[in-house]
């Protein structure tokens, strides 16, 4: 069985999309994976690897055009946050790391409370805190 999943990620410019990821939080990740057309960082406790590709070097591995994300969404990549703080922390360094910010932070279905945000590609990201003591019970 599978033990580890990586997401990768087409981006324009390199160098914008490190800076980014770097401001938000995302943990640069040393060794193989970075070079001068791809770069590795982890996400969270679990350590999930985020590799950003030059989208030359990530077309010539998919043999498939690229989704444009101004027109459409291929993915919703979603992060737990361990409380309403963090999510609006986060959406404060989304937009000051140059991100936008499409989903004000604000609560749902009575326990959710969350941002959704798109990175300097397009690619869209939520972070959500879940409230165990506000669930539903089945």
């Amino acid at each position: 069985m599978t033990q580890d999943v990586w997401l990768n990620l087409p981006v324009r410019d390199l160098a914008r999309s490190i800076a980014f990821f770097t401001q938000i939080g995302f943990s640069p990740n040393p060794g193989p994976g970075n070079s001068p057309h791809s770069a590795s960082f982890t996400i969270g406790r679990n350590k999930t690897v985020l590799m950003l590709f030059a989208e030359k070097l990530f077309s010539s591995f998919t043999s498939h055009p690229l989704s444009d994300t101004s027109k459409g969404s291929e993915v919703l990549f979603s992060l737990g946050a361990g409380s309403r703080g963090e999510v609006d922390e986060l959406a404060q360094k989304v937009e000051a790391a140059g991100g936008r910010v499409y989903a004000r932070p604000g609560d749902s279905n009575g326990f959710m409370y969350g941002c959704g945000f798109c990175d300097p590609d397009g690619h869209r990201w939520n972070v959500l805190f879940m409230d165990a003591t506000r669930m539903p019970r089945p």
